[in-house]
């Protein structure tokens, strides 16, 4: 089961964990959610809730948004999105709130990425320019197409539009909730600008039980001990030259 919540990026800030160590955080302002659809296998083929946020001015709602709205006794909403299997007893015109998440639990956070324009290949893919000096005439160019085939294939790397991409950052740690002001706080950026539309939702990747093992409840600081091999080293070597002597 998946919790989720939309939210829009308001920017970045830095706050101290009880450790006394800084971390800068991205906040996202995610006003009450209201459900204007519940969607069920039965009806849709599958299970999901279609969520909607901010307020949208009537004049520029048509009128099927407007209907559908009404349903949920509600007015249209500037963003909405569906969150698929999600958690909870809900029904249409419920509420979900920015406490449906805790410190210390991990989410995926999905926006549209700034958009720069029509950029060039090194900007935009991180290509190697050329010599700058020594006459090389060759700079910041993409490079020869080939000398045969005489086409360009489908996806070679080439100078085009970049940014406005739909993506998602995986495994972001929520690093505090105001529930007060409606906001979350989430370790490192997440795409798009300040006052884009953002989803957030329950990671799907977590980590593995195999790399990491964690004890007692989500948030909790967990210690590892670490072996101290210089002193084990040392001692193995003692006992091989007392050996050696006795010999």
């Amino acid at each position: 089961m998946t919790k989720g919540i939309l939210g829009r990026k308001v920017g970045m800030t830095q706050v101290f964990t009880d450790k006394g160590e800084l971390i800068p955080v991205t906040v996202i302002e995610a006003l009450p959610n209201v459900v204007l659809q519940v969607k069920t296998p039965e009806t849709d083929g599958y299970s999901a809730l279609q969520l909607g946020v901010f307020d949208k001015r009537k004049i520029a709602a048509n009128k099927p948004e407007q209907g559908h709205a009404k349903k949920a006794s509600a007015a249209p909403k500037r963003y909405v999105r569906e969150i698929r299997d999600a958690q909870g007893d809900y029904k249409q015109g419920d509420q979900v709130k920015v406490d449906v998440f805790a410190a210390g639990e991990y989410v995926d956070v999905q926006g549209i990425t700034k958009g720069h324009g029509f950029q060039g290949s090194i900007k935009r893919l991180g290509q190697s320019r050329g010599p700058m000096a020594h006459g090389s005439r060759y700079h910041r160019r993409p490079g020869s197409m080939g000398a045969i085939i005489n086409k360009v294939f489908k996806g070679k790397l080439l100078p085009g539009q970049m940014g406005g991409d739909l993506r998602t950052a995986q495994k972001l740690l929520v690093a505090g909730v105001d529930p007060a002001n409606n906001l979350i706080l989430i370790k490192g950026n997440v795409p798009g600008a300040n006052k884009s539309f953002v989803t957030i939702k329950s990671t799907v990747k977590p980590f593995k039980a195999s790399k990491i093992k964690l004890g007692g409840t989500v948030g909790q600081e967990v210690k590892v001990e670490a072996k101290d091999t210089a002193s084990t080293e040392k001692k193995q070597a003692e006992t091989k030259n007392d050996s050696a002597s006795a010999e």
